[in-house]
């Protein structure tokens, strides 16, 4: 692939500081960095954004019906989408107008790849309530892109941070209920989903570390069971099938080995098991991919911080990350 990849940028949800992210990084031209941007969204919500970052002078924007009129010598490419009256969406208030256009950017995103218009795409922060409140029958964006998607192999939220991907077993369920929920094809699928997304990343044989859930790794059982009776035999199962995945790991010294360059890839029991450890490592650069597609499609790491949207304030540092995430996977997906 010679040329940089061709990228949907999405501008998310209109009430949230997304399109004054999307607004800071075309006034710096970082986008040109990394790929060649076709922004989806409604151009007066872009403007909007422009006019409180005071960057309106410093972008030429080209307004397209059509994602092959993209021609980047005249401008930034945005597919207006003429969905989002700003009026309609103030700063920092979720609303059903906002939730449609953030499933019509979605569906969109999907739509130009299956085209073969676009090579993945990024998308600033979502609102779910919004996403909800308008329609959308599915947990979450992901449950919704594999619906679009036909997806029926494990997907779901990755998490990346300083070189390192981590997903979880159990995720959005309570403490107590986490044991239970550790199965031997709960853990393998987690194991599918990591190996499959590092390897959208361009890694042939990915280094897959599996947590232990108890603190000293259950200390042989005297302090927990769980890694002799599930977690240990599902590491030795999914080692018989190839995978390149070993552990199970304390989780209070896996993540020193791992931000070391031990490992490419954490497989945690639960939620906080991960996300304290990267968000610790560097807040402001993590980033989310939807893993398990083909199609690279990645975030940033945080959400629509109503509380500072409308105020020019935001930081473009985690969504920086998350192009340059979607890109490299892009090429990668090229070059197989």
């Amino acid at each position: 692939m010679t040329e940089r990849p061709v990228l949907g940028i999405l501008l998310g949800d209109a009430a949230g500081c997304g399109p004054e992210i999307v607004a800071k990084m075309a006034a710096a031209k970082t986008f040109d960095t990394y790929c060649r941007p076709i922004l989806i969204g409604d151009v007066r919500v872009l403007e909007r954004a422009m006019d409180v970052c005071k960057v309106r002078d410093q972008i030429k924007l080209q307004v397209i019906d059509k994602a092959e009129d993209a021609d980047w010598s005249k401008g930034l490419p945005i597919l207006d989408q003429k969905d989002v009256d700003p009026a309609e969406v103030p700063f920092g208030v979720k609303t059903i107008v906002s939730g449609k256009a953030m499933l019509h950017m979605l569906d969109l995103g999907v739509q130009l790849y299956q085209e073969g218009k676009i090579e993945g795409f990024c998308f600033v922060p979502l609102n779910k309530a919004a996403l909800h409140d308008a329609g959308c029958p599915f947990e979450s964006e992901h449950h919704y892109l594999a619906h679009l998607l036909g997806h029926t192999e494990p997907f779901g939220e990755i998490n990346y941070t300083d070189g390192l991907m981590t997903t979880r077993t159990t995720s959005h369920i309570p403490i107590k209920d986490v044991s239970k929920n550790l199965t031997f094809e709960s853990i393998s699928r987690a194991i599918r989903l990591i190996d499959t997304t590092l390897r959208n990343s361009g890694l042939e044989n990915p280094r897959i570390a599996v947590a232990a859930l108890n603190p000293h790794g259950g200390e042989n059982g005297n302090i927990g069971t769980e890694e002799i009776d599930v977690i240990r035999p599902t590491v030795e199962k999914m080692q018989a099938k190839g995978y390149n995945v070993s552990g199970p790991y304390p989780s209070d010294t896996l993540f020193i080995k791992a931000f070391a360059g031990d490992f490419d890839g954490v497989v945690t029991m639960f939620h906080d098991q991960g996300q304290i450890a990267l968000k610790l490592k560097d807040f402001g650069s993590g980033i989310t991919i939807a893993g398990g597609f083909k199609i690279p499609i990645v975030t940033c790491g945080h959400g629509t911080a109503y509380d500072i949207a409308g105020k020019g304030l935001v930081r473009t540092s985690s969504f920086e990350e998350a192009v340059k995430m979607c890109s490299k996977m892009a090429v990668a997906n090229e070059n197989k």
